[in-house]
């Protein structure tokens, strides 16, 4: 028997490489809308930078982004948003704007929190300086504020990774979706869906390794 599985696996793994592949390209384009947005909309409400006119309306959105859960902002932006905008909207596209839309509203919250841990001295000390605003959040403000939240970061990578496998709903061929197909057509789940779970494990390390490599890459520098 356990010869059977081994087997299943080596023939099933082309097709189990292409699904994690698809994730991988899924994780890599969603992380770098939620970072961006993100990282933009906690500077927008952080407490030094902080609009009367602007922030409302940005928390508002981060709060509807965190409240509703992303298997509904799925549907909606593949199934919805294109019938209101009558377009044709791939479901790769969509998973990737949902995805790293709704991400982004959890981030924006990490780097607001990180942005209001630093010190207001270190503000006051960067104008008696010289430094403009932009200047001292990329030269002072956001290396102290990325330290600090890099952690969280990595939590919200690992969480978008995981939600990966929701997109198996609206048929992204990514590596759960596969492997259901796999497992539909061998009737064998228990290979499939351990080798599916190392995929996983091996992807979520590999965050994890980057993170720790910045992160003693920060303790080198100010050291």
């Amino acid at each position: 028997m356990d010869i059977d599985y081994l087997n299943l696996t080596y023939r099933s793994m082309p097709l189990l490489m292409q699904g994690a592949w698809m994730t991988l390209q899924v994780l890599l384009a969603a992380s770098s809308i939620s970072l961006c947005v993100g990282i933009l909309l906690g500077i927008l409400t952080c407490n030094r930078l902080r609009s009367n006119a602007i922030a409302p309306f940005v928390e508002v959105i981060t709060f509807i982004l965190r409240a509703v859960p992303f298997y509904v902002q799925l549907l909606i932006v593949y199934f919805v948003l294109p019938d209101l905008l009558n377009i044709n909207m791939e479901a790769f596209t969509a998973s990737i704007i949902a995805l790293g839309l709704c991400s982004s509203a959890y981030t924006a919250q990490v780097v607001r929190c990180g942005i209001n841990s630093i010190p207001t001295e270190q503000w006051e000390s960067a104008s008696t300086l010289g430094y403009s605003t932009p200047a001292c959040l990329r030269y002072i403000i956001f290396p102290q504020m990325l330290r600090n939240v890099l952690p969280a970061i990595t939590n919200e990578l690992d969480a978008l990774l995981k939600s990966t496998a929701i997109l198996s709903s609206i048929g992204l061929l990514e590596l759960t979706r596969m492997g259901m197909n796999i497992v539909s057509r061998e009737m064998e789940p228990l290979a499939i869906y351990l080798t599916i779970a190392v995929f996983y494990v091996i992807i979520s390390g590999g965050i994890n390794l980057v993170s720790r490599s910045i992160e003693k890459r920060f303790r080198y520098v100010n050291s």
